[in-house]
């Protein structure tokens, strides 16, 4: 028998020490953050959870709480494709990309600007936050252009523009309404659609949104919450921190393939646009958004410019 197990107190002594290094560790960490500006993607598989929801939305409340300014943007592919099942609409894809027509773009915009955005802002709301569900539409926060993909022809080798409809990609974003909610004291919640230049509406990327937001912030951290651990080597290891060169150089040598060549990419242009760092990190895991922010350790893949 241990001496935790045969005395009750020994064991709450212990625990408490614990507690107190965890806490010893975390002051550094929030001075040097506090004050500054965390934009947080927020997506993936966690976002159907309500446990999980809960969880991110007090870890988001103790980042204000601490004197840090987070912004959180979120995602939310699946709920648009459920609702679009739901009515009826079909719904095609072009290298991960949705096509999106006058009428679904409707669809997409009361998904992600409505139902998820204002329970998100709820669920912060819930954990003792105070947040404010924006899209990019609201004040001119994010303004769109149409997003131009192309795709090789495998016969011709001619690169062929694709229509994907109303699917965007950020033209500017003004921080105006962020600067203003985050020093008010609120949480900004941001659906990523933005208004075109005749006044038509765009969806946007998340992770793409996110990382202009970032820059346009100048934000000291961009966390892109996702579904894997971070960035693998060719050996299948979690890579803690890389620098741009190298980044780029395992896109090129395949290292870096498949979905997470956006995500990589998205996160190196945040940081050529003036984040200090961003990293690529498991929504999955408990207290992600913590670990990172006020532990040495940190979790995820850490990208910088070098």
């Amino acid at each position: 028998m241990t001496e935790t197990a045969a005395d009750p107190a020994a064991g709450k002594l212990a625990e408490s020490i614990a507690k107190a290094a965890v806490l010893s560790e975390a002051v550094p960490h929030i001075a040097r953050y506090a004050g500054t500006t965390v934009v947080v993607k927020y997506g993936g598989h966690a976002m159907g959870d309500a446990d999980a929801l809960a969880a991110f939305a007090r870890d988001v409340v103790l980042m204000k709480q601490i004197g840090i300014h987070p912004v959180v943007v979120h995602g939310g592919g699946p709920q648009i494709g459920r609702m679009l099942e739901r009515l009826g609409i079909g719904s095609d894809f072009v290298d991960g990309l949705r096509v999106t027509s006058a009428d679904t773009v409707e669809i997409v915009e009361m998904v992600l600007a409505g139902r998820i955005n204002k329970a998100l802002a709820a669920a912060i709301g819930a954990a003792g936050g105070r947040a404010v569900g924006l899209s990019g539409k609201d004040a001119g926060l994010m303004t769109a252009k149409r997003l131009k993909h192309t795709r090789r022809d495998p016969d011709s080798n001619i690169e062929k523009a694709l229509d994907l409809g109303f699917v965007g990609e950020p033209a500017g974003v003004d921080t105006a309404v962020i600067d203003a909610l985050g020093q008010a004291g609120f949480i900004p919640v941001v659906a990523p659609i933005g208004l075109g230049a005749d006044g038509e509406t765009y969806n946007i990327n998340a992770d793409t949104a996110a990382g202009a937001i970032a820059a346009a912030c100048k934000a000291r951290r961009f966390l892109l919450l996702t579904d894997v651990a971070g960035v693998l080597d060719e050996d299948g290891r979690l890579i803690p921190e890389m620098g741009r060169d190298r980044a780029r150089r395992m896109i090129a040598d395949g290292a870096i393939k498949g979905g997470m060549i956006p995500k990589v990419e998205t996160c190196l242009d945040a940081v050529e646009g003036g984040v200090e760092a961003a990293v690529i990190l498991d929504g999955r895991m408990d207290h992600a958004v913590l670990l990172e922010i006020l532990t040495r350790s940190g979790a995820g893949t850490l990208i910088r410019r070098r």
